[in-house]
């Protein structure tokens, strides 16, 4: 065999080992990588269960707490409004209390039923008062976010004391009478928003943000 036979058969042989050997160490530096990605590490836990069940609740977004009416009672009726100062004529006048011949703006609403109906605080909140007048009966004075305060007058009944924390919803009493109403079955409500009064029937179903 010749010098160029030979070296002929020697470059092939060459450019084959060169691309063994290359394709041999990726493969190798490939499973390295691999072989370090999944180590296993003493800190990790592993979990082979769900992780939320169908009986949880994971809120995305937290939604907006609305003011409730102060009774759920369906059968409640409105029989004094607020007294709203830019309001009409008419509407002024049936917002007047009258007590031993003196008219008073009415400050709040006052509901009736043919029977006593609980009574439920519109929103989350601190009771800050409890007491009874002769004038106004039992009140609760409950403050809620933002300054919000709440009053419930002409309670028959009271299930809660001051200092307590209630819920939305949450019974607080039952109506009840005053010297000040001809009911038996009366709620005076009031509420006062960072300190001045406000019409309650205007303020339902919205967040304190939009009073």
């Amino acid at each position: 065999m010749n010098k160029r036979n030979l070296k002929l058969m020697v470059v092939p042989a060459i450019y084959t080992l060169a691309i063994i050997v290359f394709g041999t160490s990726m493969y190798l530096i490939q499973r390295t990588i691999n072989n370090s990605r999944f180590e296993s590490n003493e800190d990790m836990e592993y979990v082979d269960k769900e992780i939320v069940t169908d009986n949880e609740y994971i809120p995305v977004i937290a939604p907006d707490v609305t003011i409730t009416k102060p009774y759920i009672n369906g059968d409640v009726k409105l029989v004094k409004p607020f007294y709203d100062y830019h309001g009409e004529k008419e509407n002024q006048e049936n917002a007047l209390i009258i007590y031993k011949d003196t008219y008073m703006q009415n400050s709040g609403v006052d509901y009736q039923n043919k029977e006593a109906f609980d009574i439920v605080s519109v929103l989350d909140g601190t009771i800050i008062e409890v007491s009874e007048n002769e004038v106004l009966g039992k009140t609760i004075k409950i403050r809620h976010d933002n300054n919000l305060i709440s009053t419930y007058q002409s309670l028959s009944e009271i299930t809660v004391k001051k200092d307590d924390t209630v819920l939305k919803g949450q019974i607080i009493g039952k109506s009840g009478t005053s010297n000040l109403y001809n009911s038996d079955s009366n709620l005076h409500f009031e509420l006062s928003y960072q300190g001045k009064n406000i019409d309650p029937e205007t303020s339902y179903n919205k967040t304190i943000d939009e009073l």
